[in-house]
């Protein structure tokens, strides 16, 4: 599955070998960026708040950047979206959270095995995220899934 897992965009004019290994670098590198500052965030003097609005801001900037060259269900554009599922969850920002999960289920589905204690916890916190803002009925469908 490395070659679903690793899928670029299909455009009119396909990235060079150099520019996806240039991308998968750059992933790489913010996937650990993004470790260690939530690793510093027990040692810095930062309100927490204000790191995880830090912490979404790379996140975002580096979907935008990798968008460029890699679909949505590239394990990195994942990775990276699951990463701002969490700070939004942190910040108790349901719908962000919400839209998140939402992009993020269809590829975890294709990529993990249906019985996946990842699929399962995705589904799960899909199903909360819809109760807790009052959609009951895909909040109920998400949960039975």
């Amino acid at each position: 599955q490395d070659k679903e897992k690793l899928e670029i965009r299909k455009l009119n004019d396909p990235p060079s070998a150099e520019t996806v290994r240039d991308m998968i670098k750059y992933a790489r590198n913010v996937i650990e960026e993004f470790r260690r500052a939530k690793h510093y965030k027990y040692i810095l003097c930062l309100t927490l708040t204000a790191l995880a609005c830090e912490l979404l801001e790379i996140c975002e900037l580096s979907l935008d950047k990798m968008g460029a060259v890699f679909e949505d269900s590239n394990v990195y554009m994942l990775h990276m979206m699951y990463q701002a599922m969490g700070v939004c969850l942190y910040v108790q920002d349901w719908e962000g959270a919400l839209r998140y999960g939402q992009k993020i289920i269809r590829p975890y589905s294709k990529h993990y095995p249906s019985y996946s204690l990842n699929v399962a916890s995705m589904w799960l916190k899909l199903g909360r995220l819809y109760m807790a803002l009052e959609n009951r009925t895909a909040g109920v469908k998400a949960l039975k899934r």
